[in-house]
């Protein structure tokens, strides 16, 4: 199976409802999809969002990236030259991760679909199933009391809420959401680096003692900052999940050998991809901290790449990847199926992805 030709699309998918974070308010998800096709017809999908307030990659950087460097890097190479293509993909260009991800991926679709084997099962296939929590946004602290609502109305028993905008708020907004939903729904929060450490220990300590009962907290300082990160897992009584801190298997090594935080989030568009991904879930079981993973507001293809990583690896016991339920419609054919919170991954060989819908090719 030999790589003939690379093609790149756009896609525009409208968001339920805006997604507001600590660091940007979303109205709909617009990603690179990246088709890889190949001599006997086999095509591999991937995909890659643009959050240069995150990963620095813009539309422009990953189409970018994709043309100049990924792509000459590939094509006329064999699929089951797999590990030599995995690092040339790493390699090629310095940075970008979330071109480098949607690459990936698409090669792990089209050395499945050569063997004939879900990813999943490539992996280690240690389940069928999943259940995702649900990102409540940052707002006022009656509006996002009544998204909990709805929320719980429509399943889920997990409700990820976003804080960080006015700090001040931050303990009100909880409260409001405890207040609403009860004690029999779990709370766990992101704050996307928007505290500093002795700010973070206040508010999550206060958080407790009000009785909000928060399972954990998603990165509360700046990424790069792993001694104040590890100031927060000392001292608060919410345990600590490092997520923008971790854009390697490197990132992820040093965390756990400082027990800088209590737990690691994995998300294939800062690592680069499931080959990375699989490295930082290693790490994780020797070190036995559990891991989590996330996405960066997607589409389906991408979270259905990370759905099989899931499917596959027992470290990972936490799962937030609501992407495809946050979008008001969903043009990708086959792959996992979502329903609310339970996620199902497919059977198919590869990914399972058979097209995508409105895709606007750019080559």
């Amino acid at each position: 199976m030999k790589i003939t030709e690379v093609r790149l699309g756009m896609i525009s998918v409208p968001l339920r409802v805006p997604f507001k974070t600590a660091l940007r308010t979303v109205n709909s998800v617009e990603d690179v999809v990246v088709e890889i096709r190949t001599d006997t017809g086999a095509v591999g999908y991937g995909e890659a969002p643009p959050t240069g307030a995150i990963t620095g990659d813009t539309t422009g950087a990953i189409i970018g990236a994709l043309q100049d460097h990924l792509i000459k890097s590939i094509v006329g190479r064999d699929v089951d030259d797999f590990e030599d293509l995995m690092k040339i993909v790493q390699k090629c260009v310095v940075h970008n991760t979330s071109a480098k991800a949607a690459v990936d991926m698409a090669l792990w679709d089209l050395y499945g679909q050569l063997y004939r084997i879900p990813v999943y099962k490539m992996l280690g296939g240690c389940r069928k199933q999943i259940v995702t929590d649900i990102t409540i946004s940052v707002n006022d602290p009656e509006e996002m009391a009544r998204d909990a609502i709805n929320a719980v109305e429509r399943g889920y028993e997990t409700l990820k809420v976003k804080v960080g905008a006015n700090p001040a708020l931050d303990v009100a907004r909880l409260a409001a959401v405890r207040q609403a939903i009860g004690p029999d729904y779990q709370i766990r929060i992101d704050a996307n680096q928007a505290w500093t450490p002795k700010q973070a220990v206040r508010i999550l300590n206060q958080m407790q003692d009000k009785g909000l009962d928060i399972e954990f907290v998603e990165q509360p300082v700046a990424a790069r900052d792993f001694e104040g990160m590890k100031y927060v897992t000392e001292r608060s009584h919410v345990p600590v999940l490092a997520d923008e801190s971790v854009f390697s298997p490197d990132d992820a090594l040093k965390i756990m050998q400082m027990g800088a935080a209590d737990l690691v989030n994995i998300k294939l568009m800062k690592c680069g991809g499931i080959y990375n991904a699989l490295k930082i879930a290693s790490a994780a079981e020797v070190y036995g901290v559990e891991c989590m993973i996330g996405c960066m507001l997607e589409a389906k293809i991408s979270v259905n790449a990370a759905v099989h990583l899931a499917c596959a690896r027992q470290i990972i016991t936490k799962i937030d990847l609501d992407g495809p339920v946050l979008c008001s419609e969903d043009p990708i054919l086959g792959g996992a199926v979502f329903n609310e919170k339970n996620i199902t991954v497919s059977d198919e060989p590869g990914l399972g992805i058979k097209g995508v819908e409105g895709i606007r090719y750019l080559n």
